[in-house]
């Protein structure tokens, strides 16, 4: 059964999580003075999180492959580079000390989680068998693209534990972009449609295969905003520095 496209949800899972993240950023802030700035940040990410659970966009994502991956996008771009670059300097050292947080921060690594749950969830047998399990496939989707987005977002949001230069953060962000954005290309302009789970939906008289076409494109351009952006404030930056260096 699919949910009402327009009807408003009540993930008490999701919204428990989100709680668990607001919590977990407050006591780890509670000796820290945090900016103004990284406040926003923060709760921007958790209103998007929260928005993403609840709003009818949750409902239309499963009549729709465009609301479904941008659903997706919320959840594994924009929540989480807000949500890590709402930490603060030394939250971001305390959690840095951790293990698991080094290996898993270390750009290569954390590139090739966030490139690898990206890909793997939308092999089209695995996004099938995710939308017909909504109680458990679902959740777990959607629970690793933000935990893979988080460690995306961490090499270019801290300097700790692996402080990048500029220069750096700006070749690391286009190549996510390079290697993210083939994905949406092939959606666009694959002749058929991908997923068998739309096929018996749709809304607004789209066909399955334009809906998959325009959720390409939205996916592809959404991608080329979000990461260029990113990418032209390093740059600008390291290039900022060199001049800075070689003026007498």
């Amino acid at each position: 059964m699919r949910p009402d496209p327009y009807a408003w949800s009540a993930h008490g899972e999701a919204l428990l999580a989100v709680s668990l993240l607001v919590a977990a950023h407050l006591y780890g802030t509670r000796r820290e003075r945090v900016s103004r700035a990284r406040l926003v940040s923060f709760w921007a990410g958790v209103a998007l999180l929260v928005a993403a659970a609840v709003t009818p966009l949750d409902a239309l994502s499963f009549h729709l492959l465009t609301a479904h991956l941008l659903q997706n996008v919320v959840l594994a771009e924009w929540a989480p580079a807000l949500v890590v670059f709402g930490i603060p300097p030394g939250l971001a050292r305390d959690l840095g000390r951790l293990r698991v947080v080094a290996l898993l921060t270390r750009p290569p690594v954390a590139l090739s989680v966030w490139l690898g749950t990206y890909f793997f969830w939308h092999l089209p047998w695995v996004y099938d068998a995710a939308l017909r399990h909504p109680l458990t496939l679902l959740h777990l989707e959607h629970g690793m693209y933000f935990v893979a987005g988080c460690l995306l977002w961490w090499p270019v949001a801290q300097d700790s534990p692996h402080a990048l230069e500029d220069g750096a953060r700006a070749l690391y962000l286009f190549a996510a972009f390079a290697l993210a954005s083939p994905l949406g290309l092939l959606l666009a302009l694959v002749p058929t449609t991908v997923y068998d789970y739309y096929d018996d939906g749709g809304l607004w008289g789209l066909s399955p295969l334009t809906d998959q076409q325009i959720a390409g494109v939205t996916m592809a351009v959404e991608q080329a905003i979000v990461f260029f952006a990113a990418f032209s404030y390093f740059l600008a930056r390291f290039l900022r520095a060199q001049a800075a260096e070689t003026e007498p």
